[in-house]
């Protein structure tokens, strides 16, 4: 990390609670819920470790004692029933499948986990004690081995019981009984036709294979070999097992689903919140785009700031600082992590500026720079001098191949022109996907954002072949919102326009411009310099190969050209395991990645 990432990781108290609980025993039913979660994260790794050896173990047997191991083994199985297992324990990949995801599930604190597992295990327990009771049972250790962790489980559960409290989607047990009801019947289908090609044995009846598939699908030990007519292949056992074991995890993810999050941005937040950006837009150049539609809005006690986010893929997704008043900046964060919380989404922040990052962590959450953002200081900016030859060269080739740019607010422009800029702006982009999400307001033309400034550029025959449309950052600041061009123009045309703006930039009362974000910036500009490190200079290659398909490098020399003010930017998350699945959410949010059956 950068000495910039330091200063954003003071001491700080879990992202996982509302708030420091003081009550009595809390403590203790912290630690009672995380010894769940560590009873089946162990019990999946027993699982899969059964699944993975006893294939191999049994072809060794088979091959070296041929029919009498086949014998021994089926003799296993009729004395088996005198042991029993602790809970979840079993040499099977559906019970490996349910404790995984129980594990996932639980560290989110999901009510309806804790239900489960007390529906499962609280009735397993006493039937064990009963067990216990008779002397075939109480003679072998390992049934009071199992019985004693079966019921430390069910105690920890009791008394971690106030630790559960988000909440799941109302859809949740219809779903889940529509995917339990047809992954069964698919399984079963499927699994009883192999059985049928591949059983050995003289004699079974369709009974007798159903039978089979089913106990196969619950674990591929020796409880299907009770039924004596069916011998099929192992590699037929592995298949059923993985087949319910999939089927199994669709039911799982169906009935765990967090909410999806479906409140957006209306009219009264969107009035909230443009109050509270004339009163502290200049703050964030980000800003502005708090008012996305697709967003929610949720405020501090007091009203006077607020967060935006949108929920994807389980992540609570906010972009930039806080809107309003920095005092009141803690209540809203709290009210959007409590949000979080209840419905077990994972929260993170994309793009937050540095003093934003400060507190944010003083909530519990992580800090990790993703880049810095190109400020142009209209004060400072010229077209003078040998570091700005490139783009001198570039405007001036331009300018002289006859283009021109008209500069407006979008108030400013009449009704059937914005038509056609709007039609000109989907023509130009590039795939079907709207992309933006942080930095992008996802709209044009939109009545209610008159203050916005468009520049539209014309070639020498007064066709149009370009245009930026920029958001307003307080009083005197534009932010870049929309970049489209005609690819068959001049090259060189967006430096062109955007030193017209710089150019033109007093008569419309601004006095800095934020352009792009780029991405990784200090790793390019520190990775290519004398004396960087190995680590450094790996991490430059890679990025620098990426760059082929993602233009991050291209990215940075291209708002490097105008000689800008870098201002860091960071991802904020609440664990350092949370990180791949918030990269996921935020490519889809910015529209980088899209789920195929949506559109």
């Amino acid at each position: 990390m950068s000495a910039q990432q330091s200063t954003l990781n003071p001491p700080r108290p879990s992202a996982d609670r509302r708030g420091p609980d003081t009550t009595p025993g809390a403590a203790l039913r912290r630690r009672a819920a995380d010894a769940t979660v560590w009873y089946l994260r162990l019990i999946a790794v027993l699982n899969i470790a059964a699944v993975l050896s006893l294939p191999f173990r049994q072809e060794v047997d088979e091959h070296n004692n041929g029919r009498l191991t086949l014998h021994l083994h089926r003799q296993h199985a009729h004395h088996s029933g005198q042991f029993f297992t602790p809970y979840l324990a079993t040499a099977g990949l559906v019970s490996a499948a349910l404790a995984i995801f129980f594990v996932l599930v639980m560290r989110r604190r999901k009510r309806a986990a804790w239900v489960v597992n007390v529906v499962l295990s609280a009735p397993l327990f006493v039937l064990y004690v009963l067990a216990l009771t008779q002397h075939e049972y109480r003679a072998h250790a390992f049934n009071w081995v199992s019985a004693a962790l079966t019921g430390l489980f069910v105690a920890a559960l009791l008394i971690s019981r106030r630790e559960f409290d988000a909440i799941g989607d109302p859809s949740n047990p219809r779903l889940a009984l529509a995917a339990g009801v047809g992954g069964v019947a698919v399984t079963g289908v499927l699994g009883t036709l192999l059985v049928h090609v591949t059983n050995t044995s003289r004699g079974a009846t369709l009974p007798d294979e159903i039978a089979y598939t089913l106990l196969r699908g619950i674990s591929v030990g020796p409880l299907a070999d009770r039924v004596t007519a069916v011998h099929a292949s192992r590699w037929t056992d592995i298949v059923i097992n993985v087949l319910l074991a999939a089927a199994f995890c669709l039911v799982l993810y169906a009935g765990f689903r967090s909410p999806r999050g479906r409140r957006l941005l209306g009219a009264e937040d969107e009035e909230r919140l443009r109050g509270l950006l004339d009163r502290h837009g200049a703050r964030d150049s980000l800003g502005y785009f708090a008012l996305r539609r697709d967003k929610a809005a949720i405020f501090s006690p007091t009203g006077k700031a607020a967060v935006t986010y949108r929920v994807v893929g389980g992540v609570s997704l906010a972009s930039g600082d806080p809107i309003g008043d920095p005092e009141a900046w803690p209540g809203a964060i709290d009210a959007w992590l409590t949000e979080a919380r209840q419905h077990a989404w994972t929260p993170a922040v994309m793009g937050a500026g540095e003093e934003a990052g400060t507190i944010y962590a003083r909530h519990g959450l992580d800090a990790l720079e993703l880049g810095d953002e190109a400020i142009v200081d209209i004060a400072d900016f010229t077209l003078e001098g040998r570091a700005m030859r490139v783009v001198r060269q570039a405007h001036n080739r331009v300018r002289r191949a006859g283009y021109t740019v008209r500069v407006r607010r979008h108030e400013d422009i009449p009704a059937d022109e914005m038509s056609v800029l709007m039609d000109r702006a989907d023509h130009w982009r590039d795939g079907t996907t709207e992309r933006g999400f942080s930095m992008a307001l996802g709209r044009l033309g939109d009545p209610a954002d008159g203050r916005c400034v468009m520049l539209e550029c014309r070639d020498a025959d007064d066709v149009p072949r370009a245009l930026l449309s920029f958001v307003p950052w307080g009083e005197h600041g534009l932010s870049l919102d929309l970049m489209r061009r005609d690819r068959d123009a001049e090259n060189g045309l967006m430096e062109f326009m955007v030193v017209e703006l710089l150019l033109r930039a007093p008569d419309l009362k601004v006095d800095r411009v934020s352009l792009n974000f780029a991405m990784f910036r200090s790793v390019f500009e520190r990775g290519s310099r004398l004396g960087a490190g190995p680590v450094l200079r790996l991490w430059h290659a890679t990025l620098t190969f990426f760059s082929r398909w993602w233009q991050i490098e291209s990215l940075y020399r291209a708002n490097a050209k105008y000689r800008p003010i870098w201002e860091p930017r960071y991802l904020l998350f609440a664990r350092s395991s949370d990180i791949p699945r918030i990269g996921l959410a935020s490519a889809r949010a910015e529209g980088f990645l899209t789920v195929p059956w949506r559109p």
